[in-house]
């Protein structure tokens, strides 16, 4: 798991290149029960549940009355080889965006105004945005922000009635400023997975990554608070 989570802080964007020029050959003596790169991937299935429990646990904030809501596509392959593809083949979907098809799932995250993750879920790229919205906002209070793919009359009238949050579909650039560096720094995205097993627990391990950073985008609403 450290040796996972620790990829995501590297300048590597392969796994196999970081393994075996800087795990096999620096970290011997913190990891004296190293086994070969091939190994150690054959291994990554029995990890997934424990990388849960650690980001549930240890890692996501806490609600403080402002929360924003979004999600992002993730790619599983190119788009001239969404026909051929077999891995996610049963599991992903199609989806037109704004940027036009993909081919995978989507995240999607709620954070709070200090840029901590308060909730997230992973499902198929058909999926409305709308949907997971109620699973996701069960724990919160106060406000929520959104963009229009969550916007609907009888969504917002039901999360004021069951849990009395509001719904508002502005101000919610910091989110949209977490998900650019998950995608860019914490490197949840990319189009060589071999099995869903693994695409898990790089999305896992890449939100472990942003979560444990003492540096997160932020409204700061604590320094405008009265002493």
């Amino acid at each position: 798991m450290t040796i996972l989570i620790t990829f995501h802080q590297s300048h590597y964007r392969d796994f196999k290149a970081c393994c075996c020029e800087q795990v096999l050959k620096s970290w011997r003596a913190e990891f004296p029960g190293l086994v070969s790169c091939t190994r150690f991937v054959e291994d990554i299935p029995s990890v997934p549940v424990l990388l849960i429990m650690y980001l549930r646990s240890c890692c996501l904030g806490d609600c403080t009355g402002i929360s924003f809501v979004d999600s992002t596509s993730l790619d599983v392959c190119l788009n001239q080889r969404i026909h051929a593809h077999k891995v996610f083949a049963r599991l992903a979907a199609c989806r037109h965006t704004s940027t036009g098809w993909f081919f995978g799932f989507k995240l999607h995250l709620v954070v709070n105004d200090r840029g901590e993750i308060l909730q997230f879920c992973i499902t198929p790229g058909n999926v409305d945005d709308r949907k997971p919205v109620p699973r996701l906002v069960r724990k919160l209070f106060g406000k929520l922000f959104g963009d229009q793919g969550c916007l609907s009359q009888p969504l917002a009238q039901s999360l004021r009635e069951l849990f009395n949050i509001q719904l508002i579909t502005k101000l919610r650039r910091i989110i949209e400023t977490i998900i650019d560096q998950l995608m860019n720094i914490s490197q949840i995205e990319h189009s060589r997975h071999r099995s869903f097993v693994n695409f898990f627990v790089n999305i896992l391990c890449g939100l472990i990554d942003y979560c444990r950073r003492p540096s997160k985008p932020s409204l700061g609403l604590d320094n405008c608070l009265p002493a």
